[in-house]
Order: structure tokens, then C-alpha cells, then sequence
């Protein structure tokens, strides 16, 4: 029996437990559990205000959990601050690029590498396979990244969190508001990214192209999960594809 590779793994390498989010006086998530192993491709899907964004921010320590557990390789991590969080290996492309549109786009890649900044030599090999991903990036290296388009933006962030070559990378709604020439080619480097064994918790509202590049998903809605699976069952699933894949 084939096994899935995330089956390999006794622990899962994140653990999200039963959490509880509120801003002020509006609960935004109600007990929601995911979980992520080590190699594995995880998508949260789910229309606007369905929390999918706050279970990101939550795992980056941009929200604090008011119940519930958030366990890296079976840490606690509620409550930390997000330098803490990105100092344990998690890398984030978070949703709107947040590039620093004053330095320029070779500047902003090496700032995902800060944290491993001893390590010149890999650093270097590092910056030229990002290159060789996305060669406007090479084109515009000495740039401001504030002058890029927003495709090309998208693509310095992912650029700045493959640097950090962190365990665990949370992507943040990839695909918002790109063209769909950027959006292939934003896609065609996670499909890479995935090859390589790159863990990666995706949130996207794109449910047809998240789906095919994760290996399972879970469905939120008003803040609870209503749905989790793999992702070939989700895809193929009637209410998956009236709501959120455009099935009549």
C-alpha cells in the first residue's frame, strides 16, 4: 500500500489544537485543529471571513489564541512573539507581498536570510537559484522593490522566504490580485518548492489550483473547519465544487 509521505512522520511537525481567536468582542475562530508533517503541502480554503487568514497569523504569532494550544515538533508556541516564531524556522510570505519598497529587491532577499547570515557561501548558491526561478528578479536585482509590479512583488517575497530556508513556510493568499500569467508562474516554483520537500501551510482562496498542490486541505467557514481531507477527495467532493470550484 502506497503510504503518504507525511505518514513517514510519527509527530506532526505543527500542531494546531482546538483555538479559539477573538478581536475585542469578535470571535473570529472557534476550535479549530489542523495539523501539518514535515514534507507535507496544507491548504486552508474558505470564502472572505472565514478565518483561514487568522489560522496563519495565529501560527506567526501576529494573533494570540484566547484558548487551544499551537505546538511546533510538540513546543507551545500561543503567545510568542513573531521574531520568536521566525527564529524557530517558520518562514512567512504574508498576504499583500509587505516588501521594503525602499531597498532594493537583491536587499530585500537578503533579509530572509538574516537569520542563517553566517552562511555566505550557501547564501550566494541561494540567491542565484532564485534568480534562476524568477529571472525579472535577476533583471531588476539593483531595483527598489517598491517599483516592481505586484506580480513581480509576490514573487520577491516568495524569493525572501525560500532564503530563509526555513522548516515550515505559511503562505498567505499567493495568488490575490495577480494576473493569471503571475499567478502560473508563482504556482510553478511551490510545485517546485514541493518537489524538494519544502513543508508549506498555504492559505488561498484559489480553491482549484490550492487544491493541486496540496496534499491535504481543510475547509473553513465562519470560523469553524467544516471539512478536511486530502486533497483529491476535497476536489472531487460535490459541495467542495459548488461552493468554492464553480460546479453548477
Amino acid at each position: 500500500m502506497k503510504r503518504h509521505r507525511h505518514e513517514l512522520f510519527e509527530f506532526p511537525l505543527l500542531t494546531i489544537d482546538a483555538i479559539d481567536v477573538h478581536y475585542g468582542a469578535v470571535q473570529a475562530l472557534y476550535g479549530v485543529s489542523l495539523e501539518v508533517h514535515a514534507g507535507e503541502v496544507v491548504s486552508v480554503l474558505g470564502g472572505n471571513a472565514s478565518g483561514k487568514s487568522t489560522t496563519l497569523k495565529s501560527v506567526l504569532g501576529l494573533v494570540t489564541p484566547t484558548k487551544g494550544r499551537i505546538l511546533l515538533e510538540g513546543r507551545e508556541i500561543q503567545g510568542l512573539l513573531p521574531a520568536d516564531v521566525i527564529a524557530l524556522g517558520i518562514a512567512s510570505v504574508p498576504e499583500g507581498r509587505r516588501v521594503f519598497p525602499e531597498m532594493s529587491v537583491h536587499e530585500n532577499l537578503l533579509m530572509g536570510a538574516y537569520p542563517r547570515r553566517q552562511e555566505k557561501a550557501a547564501i550566494a548558491e541561494d540567491l542565484e537559484e532564485v534568480f534562476t526561478a524568477f529571472p525579472r528578479l535577476a533583471e531588476r536585482r539593483h531595483q527598489a522593490a517598491g517599483t516592481l509590479s505586484g506580480g513581480e512583488q509576490q514573487m520577491l517575497a516568495l524569493g525572501r522566504a525560500w532564503l530563509r530556508r526555513g522548516r515550515l513556510v505559511c503562505i498567505d493568499e499567493p495568488s490575490m490580485g495577480l494576473s493569471p500569467r503571475f499567478v502560473d508562474a508563482v504556482y510553478e516554483v511551490l510545485f517546485r518548492w514541493k518537489a524538494a520537500g519544502q513543508t508549506i501551510l498555504l492559505v488561498e482562496q484559489n480553491a482549484r489550483i490550492a487544491l493541486e498542490l496540496a496534499d491535504r486541505a481543510y475547509v473553513l467557514q465562519h470560523g469553524h473547519v467544516v471539512l478536511q481531507g486530502s486533497a483529491a477527495d476535497l476536489a472531487a467532493d460535490p459541495a467542495v465544487q459548488k461552493a468554492y470550484l464553480g460546479a453548477a
